[in-house]
């Protein structure tokens, strides 16, 4: 029974792999963000422009990270939650987006933010770059 464990404990985990700038804070606080809702993470530490080019997101999309899970593309500092969704439901779509660095979205929520939660849309990315609001965060009654 001892060797099914491992197998067992790897399909809990939900793959995905992310590339980033080195030296940035919050892409490494959204890393951590995703391994404490489940997800096993391998990081690159090369940058994500040439990613995100590779992968078909829209540079006016564009933010500090680029990740691919399940074959979906996901830019920027998307809500784990979000992700979950997307693997669960399965839109025909490229992936999720969260243009920018929006204060209060994982990764940008940090203590030296203070209590700061700026409003912001996670969007579904069509594979012609279309897109549509999948979900809003900290608006008037929405709930994060």
């Amino acid at each position: 029974m001892a060797s099914m464990l491992p197998a067992a404990q790897s399909q809990m985990f939900t793959e995905v792999e992310v590339w980033k700038d080195p030296n940035c804070g919050c892409c490494g606080d959204w890393v951590k963000h995703l391994e404490a809702n489940g997800f096993k993470v391998k990081v690159n530490d090369v940058g994500n422009e040439a990613a995100r080019t590779r992968l078909g997101m829209p540079p006016k999309l564009g933010s500090c990270h680029t990740a691919l899970v399940g074959g979906y593309v996901v830019e920027g500092h998307v809500p784990a939650r979000e992700i979950r969704r997307l693997l669960k439901d399965k839109p025909q779509a490229l992936g999720l987006a969260v243009p920018g660095m929006p204060v209060g979205s994982p990764g940008m929520d940090g203590s030296v933010y203070g209590d700061r939660k700026d409003p912001y849309d996670v969007l579904l990315v069509q594979r012609d770059g279309r897109t549509a609001v999948y979900q809003s965060y900290f608006r008037t009654g929405v709930k994060a």
